[in-house]
């Protein structure tokens, strides 16, 4: 077997032209989204600017990285497979629901809501993961449209105790200051830190137990991101303590803690393992792709003439190799012969075949 190799030189460029596009674009629409869903910057609290201006450095960040990884040859070949599968479900009306509906939600509700692709890998991993994760999704589902001034409360007109709950401007519900809901409402944040401290306490026990994980730990992939998590949880309920339990003292010096310790977490996000979180999405274009691949047409092997893989998955796998400069290929009787045309048995016993080669057995 022979490996051609030619890899594309690398870019002088700093910038990527097409990536900061992008990224100024999603700053753009964000921008245009915050000065019109708070009604004209109306219903926006300016003692929040520092918050809005980090969650658009982060956004900028994360869209730019998020456009280069995209532009790779094999996120694409990925997606682009995805996207084709996807409008192939929609043509044929009968397969959308078994080929894109069911696994799109499957992947939603199974691995990203119930963590479960953590799971396999043990319920102490899959504790801790939860936790972190449903802690954090919940504070930024309710902190970010506060910051961007999409949701505010009022009083009710005529009714101290009542308050109305409006988004984008519209009035969409009304609650008690007495009722649960109430509760629930003032209390989220707090609630998804005391998650988020117990997420990390999991998850630092683990790191200070387990073998494996002591041996393969790095402090910037694995000790900072707790780090920062518990910097942000467990300021923000410092602030919650400093105003119900100590009448406010403290709370200015706490205020500008927990602001900076919350920027330089939305900063990290972008160029640290907490990057994953939205590349995640790529999990749902690989089971779209699966599900239309195990109804589709399979490769047989040249060597044993057996059906081992999806030629879809085969053409994109050859096709991401010649795009990064590899081509993997072996001399035959027939001709030159692409080694993914190989099932992985054949392989094996080629591997075994040579080495016996190579020792004049």
């Amino acid at each position: 077997m022979r490996l051609s190799l030619a890899l594309h030189r690398p870019s002088n460029r700093w910038v990527d032209p097409l990536a900061l596009k992008v990224a100024l674009g999603c700053v753009a629409l964000l921008a245009g989204s915050i000065f019109i869903g708070s009604g004209a910057l109306k219903f926006y609290d300016r003692a929040l600017t520092h918050y809005m201006l980090g969650s658009m450095l982060t956004l900028f960040a994360v869209a730019y990285r998020l456009s280069i990884w995209f532009q790779r040859p094999p996120t694409r070949l990925l997606f682009r497979r995805a996207a084709i599968n996807v409008f192939r479900g929609i043509a044929a009306k009968r397969r959308f629901a078994s080929n894109v509906v069911i696994p799109v939600s499957r992947g939603l509700s199974v691995d990203f809501a119930a963590q479960n692709f953590i799971r396999r890998r043990g319920w102490a991993r899959w504790g801790a993961h939860a936790c972190l994760s449903w802690g954090s999704t919940i504070s930024f589902a309710f902190t970010f449209p506060l910051v961007f001034g999409w949701v505010h409360f009022e009083t009710a007109p005529g009714a101290m105790e009542i308050y109305d709950v409006y988004l984008l401007g519209f009035r969409v519900d009304a609650f008690s200051i007495h009722s649960l809901k109430a509760f629930i409402a003032f209390n989220l944040l707090n609630l998804s830190a005391v998650l988020v401290l117990v997420g990390v306490a999991l998850a630092t026990i683990r790191r200070l137990t387990d073998k494996g994980e002591r041996a393969t730990q790095t402090f910037s992939e694995d000790w900072l991101p707790l780090i920062l998590l518990f910097s942000v949880a467990s300021s923000g309920l410092a602030l919650t303590a400093s105003s119900r339990g100590f009448g406010g003292r403290g709370y200015a010096f706490l205020a500008a803690v927990h602001a900076a310790v919350v920027i330089t977490f939305l900063l990290h996000i972008p160029f640290g393992k907490l990057l994953h979180i939205f590349q995640r999405i790529a999990a749902l274009a690989v089971a779209i792709n699966k599900k239309a691949a195990a109804a589709g047409i399979h490769a047989h092997c040249v060597t044993c003439r057996e059906p081992f893989a999806p030629v879809a998955q085969i053409e994109d796998l050859s096709a991401a190799l010649r795009a990064v400069g590899l081509q993997f290929s072996y001399g035959s009787p027939a001709g030159e012969v692409s080694y993914q045309r190989v099932c992985p048995r054949c392989r094996r016993r080629m591997l075994a075949l040579n080495q016996g080669r190579a020792l004049g057995r």
